[in-house]
């Protein structure tokens, strides 16, 4: 077998374990919850030769819980839909992750075999609306079942991009505005294989561009392979939206070389702040008393972090932390 890497000049975020990606880990702390339910409509494992039938491997409830590597294939334009307990809304920074089970390629860390999938969210489970997904992925040649590995940095909003044990983080942000969609109440999270062909039954990304990923995949396991989707923030875990209360400032923000942190006396006899990258991994931690404290974040990289800040009762509150 020969190996062919598609390689060019990064674009978004890397592959899993490398600087600079936004992969969220199936043990992340930032998970509070997972798909509780899950109805999925097969494609095929051919969908340029149907009489192959569809992908049969899993089932949905494989799809339940935590990232196990337990999978349910959906075959070409497959679709799972899944439900939650609580609604998810839209906090600082990522607010799920999808996980999927692609391989690393074991020359290359930076590459992998990736099936890939299109994100929709709706908050009324009848009206979907779709992460605008890039690929700069190269377009001229297919990318076979077996043997070609692909680069992350070339992908955007799509499931699937990241290692087993990885999720693909999305933000509901992006989709702020849109009519009929309610971002603080999402109760609906639909995946939609992407076919990856490049003639014939073409699948393109929001700007036109053609999707290139393993075609044809004719065995049982066709398409994405829906591993678990997790919930960074969920209505009703008792983590308080730090735009609508007053019980803490953080200035500057941005900042270069530290921060005061102010905590309403009352609200913080004691409590502690968690500085962490936004996948969740915690970089440092400090304690913190009512009043005014300082930290420093000189010896940060710049970037984007999160503030994770609890007081003595447990309440918690969650702020992003950009330094330059």
């Amino acid at each position: 077998m020969i190996l062919l890497p598609i390689t060019g000049h990064a674009q978004y975020a890397p592959q899993a374990g490398l600087s600079g990606s936004d992969a969220i880990p199936g043990t992340s702390s930032l998970i509070v919850g997972w798909a509780s339910g899950c109805t999925v409509q097969r494609g095929y494992m051919d969908i340029a030769d149907t009489t192959m039938g569809l992908a049969t491997s899993g089932d949905s409830t494989l799809a339940l819980g935590p990232a196990d590597g337990a999978l349910v294939s959906l075959g070409d334009s497959g679709m799972a839909v899944l439900t939650f307990k609580h609604p998810v809304y839209d906090g600082p920074g990522p607010d799920f992750a999808v996980f999927e089970n692609g391989f690393r390629d074991p020359a290359d860390s930076a590459m992998a075999f990736l099936e890939l999938a299109f994100v929709e969210v709706s908050s009324d489970g009848v009206n979907y609306f779709r992460f605008p997904a890039n690929s700069l992925t190269q377009d001229t040649v297919q990318i076979p079942m077996a043997g070609v590995y692909m680069d992350a940095s070339k992908i955007n909003n799509l499931a699937g991009k990241y290692v087993g044990g990885f999720g693909t983080p999305f933000d509901l942000s992006e989709l702020s505005g849109t009519a009929g969609l309610d971002i603080s109440h999402i109760t609906h999270i639909r995946l939609i294989d992407v076919i990856g062909a490049l003639s014939g039954h073409v699948t393109r990304d929001s700007a036109g561009r053609m999707i290139n990923d393993p075609f044809p995949t004719t065995i049982p396991t066709s398409g994405f392979d829906l591993d678990a989707v997790g919930v960074i923030h969920e209505v009703g875990t008792g983590v308080i939206d730090i735009q609508k209360t007053a019980v803490y400032h953080v200035y500057p923000n941005p900042a270069r070389d530290r921060i005061q942190v102010f905590c309403q006396t009352g609200f913080f006899a004691s409590g502690t702040v968690r500085i962490t990258d936004m996948a969740g991994v915690e970089i440092c931690g400090f304690a913190l008393t009512s009043g005014g404290n300082e930290i420093g974040i000189a010896l940060l990289p710049s970037g984007t972090y999160l503030l994770n800040i609890t007081n003595q009762t447990g309440e918690k509150w969650v702020e992003r932390l950009v330094k330059y």
